[in-house]
């Protein structure tokens, strides 16, 4: 007992960056790619564990060893310019994160017991801007984290809920997925929740805020005789604290398919609809549960985003800087966190759906990471920086990697909207099979293949039910007047009267198309 209290007291910046790795942004990004392609993405989770554990044991690497955050080094070590856009990249993916987590802490709470979003989020906004300011972040954040607890409801679903066991295991370790824009900027969102910009400059700083607390400790290059123990105590820390990050994210994909895309659910719209995902284990307490949850790791990270932020500005324009100084000692440090915060809450202004900012937020944060994580690199594997310290081939193995598959998912993303735009303009045969199901494109493509005989469709029932359960597009009967005929009349043979979740399908055609080439 003894011995497990002295290796906790041990953890300390990679825990809580873990820990706030798992925002609203996070649950609401693994929610939705569980309920839209299943188990299939699995994978990402056991791959990006090594990847971020090591790009961040890499960000605290430099922290520990230069006595100075990353932003701090950047300057130092980079031109102006090279500086003054990773801290716009930051900057920018940080803001849109913020403003993304609290409405979400908004709206969990309104489900909970109903009032003004606005409000609440104004209130949220001041709360955390508050904590920061009057209460050092250190002191709250053990409070915070047992909110975070019920987040473990999510583990709890496999106890109630019959998994098929042998394809969660192959789902987990082969790697499988479609070449689709939906798929890709899934994983890029996966990636970019999990390997975020703000957990880089975040643990590097308060590696150093932990230096200069404890005055038998100094920056390695400094003191290298102290390299074992703070290097072995960091290492610990980080991978301890990303392994948390990641077990809760892997349970969170895998509730939400089990609960919503084995029965047909493929897409999250509400918060409500997100905290039903919990009811098979928590019953009538799902949505409070998922309200502590969202709003816990909402004030455990909004936090971590100012202040990374707040950070890296700070350090780049050598700004008296750290949570523990007093506002009047780092007025501008604190005002930056204040105006970062504030800017969130404007961007609530938009009236965007919650669970859609939070999935894009972390698509925003993957497409930052690619860039800033190469400046990364370059600065951990310089001699003038690092020292004796410098990369070790596993980290450099693991940081490369690691910064690799973030540009390569990045440039897919961004590549097969166009690639698909070009083959479709050239007439590409496959390109129609290539849209989401229920545009023009995929209708006339699925009539057209199987004779216009839906019942012919070996479709799973999610897909007949994009297709069934919402109107055909104005475009497709434009083009295809018979197709839309005869799928109206019934060579259909009973199959959009298929029922899924006992509720009867049915096809609902535009008024304005109900006469004319439909008429017989």
């Amino acid at each position: 007992m003894i011995a497990a209290r002295g290796w906790l007291a041990r953890l300390g910046p990679g825990l809580i960056t873990g820990a706030s790795d798992d925002d609203p942004s996070g649950i609401a990004t693994y929610s939705q790619v569980g309920s839209q392609f299943g188990f299939g993405l699995l994978w990402t989770m056991a791959l990006s564990y090594p990847l971020m554990a090591g790009i961040q044991e890499i960000s605290a690497r430099i922290g520990l060893v230069t006595g100075r955050g990353l932003a701090a080094n950047l300057r130092t070590h980079f031109p102006p310019a090279l500086l003054y856009a990773v801290v716009f990249l930051l900057l920018v993916a940080n803001v849109i994160n913020i403003g993304a987590d609290i409405g979400a802490m908004a709206a969990a709470l309104r489900m909970l017991i109903g009032g003004p979003t606005t409000g609440y989020i104004v209130g949220f906004g001041a709360l955390s801007v508050g904590l920061q300011v009057f209460i050092p972040y250190r002191r709250y954040v053990p409070y915070l984290k047992w909110l975070c607890v019920s987040l473990l409801a999510y583990v709890g679903i496999v106890f109630v809920v019959a998994l098929p066991w042998r394809r969660v295991l192959l789902a987990t370790v082969v790697p499988s997925f479609e070449a689709t824009t939906a798929s890709i900027t899934a994983i890029v969102a996966i990636f970019g929740t999990t390997i975020s910009p703000y957990l880089f400059f975040w643990q590097a700083s308060e590696e150093v805020e932990e230096q200069k607390l404890d005055a038998t400790t100094s920056p390695l290059k400094q003191a290298p005789q102290q390299a074992d123990a703070q290097l072995g105590r960091m290492r610990a820390d980080t991978w301890f604290g990303m392994a948390v990050s990641n077990i809760v994210g892997f349970f969170v994909i895998l509730t939400a398919a089990a609960v919503f895309n084995a029965h047909g659910v493929t897409t999250i719209q509400t918060t409500s609809q997100a905290a039903e995902a919990l009811r098979p284990a928590a019953g009538r307490l799902a949505y409070l549960l998922f309200a502590l949850g969202i709003i816990g790791t909402g004030l455990l990270a909004v936090p971590v985003l100012a202040g990374s932020a707040a950070y890296a500005i700070g350090e780049a324009y050598r700004w008296p800087v750290g949570l523990q100084k007093r506002p009047r000692r780092a007025p501008w440090f604190y005002a930056t966190i204040a105006i970062a915060t504030c800017a969130g809450v404007l961007l609530n202004v938009t009236h965007v759906d919650p669970i859609k900012a939070l999935f894009w937020s972390a698509v925003v944060n993957g497409v930052s990471s690619a860039p800033i994580m190469v400046v990364i690199m370059l600065l951990a594997t310089r001699r003038r920086v690092m020292g004796r310290f410098a990369l070790s081939a596993r980290l450099r193995v693991l940081g490369w990697s690691a910064t690799c598959v973030m540009m390569a998912i990045t440039t897919a993303m961004l590549a097969l909207p166009l690639l698909s735009y070009v083959s479709r303009g050239r007439g590409s045969v496959g390109a129609t099979h290539e849209q989401p199901v229920g545009t023009s494109y995929q209708e006339a493509g699925v009539l057209q293949r199987f004779e216009n005989d839906p019942a012919r469709m070996p479709l799973e029932a999610r897909q007949l039910r994009r297709i069934a359960d919402r109107e055909l597009s104005a475009g497709f009967l434009e083009k295809f007047p018979s197709e839309s005929c005869d799928a109206f009349s019934d060579p259909w043979n009973g199959a959009h009267r298929r029922s899924f979740n006992d509720e009867p399908l049915a096809i609902r055609v535009p008024a304005r198309w109900r006469h004319g080439s439909c008429e017989r």
